[in-house]
């Protein structure tokens, strides 16, 4: 039994020994995992601040051509903004010039309507309404208007209104035998359509 106790014993000590030796080595080891991980840690933080640079250039890359686009799009705004003032302006000096000429073109024919009151009653009011319906017609083809509708013209309906139909052997089909207003149009806007009687 003493034999047995000593035997414990002996291996008692011998695993206390292997487990100071292990402790020993473990303690020994530890430094060395410390500093390698220490060392991975220090390189993986170098890592993420060089990310994190390049991420902050580009951010301030990213927000400088943003700041440009914005420039940019506020530059053609207000261009566009100018743009319109000026076309808008531009229709409305369109329209009043316009306007304004064809009132020049009429103006001398009013004043010589005028005129030709004085002379109701005298033998040149004839010569003086012819006069005045040559200048009106001038005045007309300066401005580029032109008048259909005559008699003995084919009848159109895109150009002539017909209110009245006849029957006449003497006339062709669709020809217009009468004229109650004439036409004006200019170029291929319609002013008046033709008020006209139509033959068979």
């Amino acid at each position: 039994m003493a034999e047995e106790k000593v035997k414990d014993t002996a291996e008692q000590v011998t695993e206390d020994q292997n487990t100071e030796k292990a402790a020993e080595q473990s303690a020994k080891q530890e430094p060395k995992t410390e500093k390698k991980d220490i060392a991975k840690l220090k390189a993986e933080n170098k890592k993420l601040t060089a990310e994190l640079d390049k991420a902050a250039d580009a951010y301030v890359k990213l927000q400088n051509d943003l700041s440009e686009e914005k420039d940019k799009y506020l530059r053609m705004l207000a261009e566009y903004d100018n743009f319109r003032r000026r076309t808008q302006k531009d229709r409305e000096n369109t329209y009043a010039d316009a306007y304004t000429e064809a009132l020049g073109e009429l103006l001398p024919v009013i004043d010589n309507i005028e005129r030709s009151l004085t002379f109701a009653n005298s033998d040149s009011f004839e010569d003086g309404v012819k006069i005045i319906i040559n200048q009106v017609n001038s005045a007309m083809e300066k401005l580029g208007i032109e008048t259909f509708g005559a008699v003995g013209e084919t009848f159109d309906p895109t150009l002539h209104n017909a209110v009245l139909h006849v029957d006449d052997d003497t006339l062709g089909e669709n020809v217009i035998a009468d004229v109650f207003q004439k036409g004006y149009k200019k170029g291929d806007r319609i002013i008046r359509y033709a008020m006209v009687k139509v033959a068979n």
